[in-house]
Parts: C-alpha cells; structure tokens; sequence
C-alpha cells in the first residue's frame, strides 16, 4: 500500500508542475505582447532579498521583473515570432519588460552594476528583433527622454548664451 501512495503522490505532483509550466509559458506569452522591450539577466547567487528590491524599484517606473526556466521562456518567444536569432540564454535567467522602450534596460542596468558578480545582461528584444547582450548594454546606455530634453535645451541654449556674454563684454568695453 505505501508504494501505490508514493505513485499517487507522484502523479498528483507531476500534474501541478505541468499546469505551473503552462501558466508560467501563458504569463511570458502575454509580457511579449504587451511590451516594447525584454530584456534578459542571467543571475546566480542573487538573493530573494534583492531580487525584492528590483521589483521594488522597478514597479513605478512600469518595469516588470519575473523568473521563467530558459526552456519554457524559449517556447513563448518563439511562439512570438521576433526577428533574428535568439541569444543563447546560459544559467538563470530573468526578464525585465516594460512598454517603454528604454526603461527595462536602463533601470536593469543600475542592479547589474550594484549586483555585478550575481547580475548580467543575457541578451534581449528591442524593436521586435532578438538582440545581444551587447547590444542591450548599449540600449541600457541611452538617457531617458526628460534627460535628452535638458540636454537638447543646453545644446540650443549655450551659442545663445555665449552670444550674451560676448555683447555684454563689448557694451562693458565701449562704455568703460
């Protein structure tokens, strides 16, 4: 009686790690459409603790973390149909997304470098094609859009500014 027990057991469980795979495989399905960018972290030895403070800090900027087994995250993103080849994914691997473009690689990018020896970037999706790690390291560079605003300002409004302080400098000189 207690080796059928086992069996029992053992089925029972296996059914809920089926229906937990098809969830998670359904989960990922539904972030590839709804968002711009996934991004790819490959983690080892990063703690629950930590990874609570990213989702943490991820949340109100609109960035979603979540932890999915390669093979399973492999099944949804083919079943998504983006361009290219896929990165090869090696040990752990998260995805950051959001619907902004730059959001998950740029605010990715701040833990990889706080978690450095635990956190890195595994490759990604941007603008519906598979990209490399190095490319997403690249993307995770760009400013944000209020920084390029102030820079685009600074850029137009230093001539100007130059242009002022040489007239002062010449009323100074033909009135003194």
């Amino acid at each position: 009686m207690p080796f059928n027990r086992a069996i029992f057991i053992a089925k029972k469980h296996m059914a809920i790690t089926r229906q937990k795979k098809e969830e998670t495989v359904a989960k990922v399905a539904a972030i590839t459409k709804s968002a711009k960018t996934l991004v790819f972290a490959s983690f080892k030895g990063l703690t629950v603790a930590e990874q609570n403070e990213m989702r943490k800090a991820f949340r109100p900027l609109g960035v979603g973390y979540t932890v999915a087994k390669k093979s399973l995250l492999n099944l949804a993103l083919k079943a998504a149909g983006y361009k290219g080849e896929a990165p090869e994914l090696q040990g752990e691997i998260a995805l950051a997304y959001g619907e902004d473009e730059l959001a998950p690689a740029r605010e990715l990018a701040v833990f990889v470098k706080k978690f450095g020896e635990h956190l890195a970037f595994a490759g990604g999706v941007f603008g519906g094609k598979f990209v490399s790690k190095d490319e997403i390291s690249s993307i995770a560079a760009i400013p944000g859009i209020e920084t390029l605003r102030a820079q685009f300002v600074q850029l137009i409004n230093s001539p100007l500014q130059r242009f002022a302080v040489v007239l002062h400098a010449k009323a100074e000189k033909t009135t003194g």
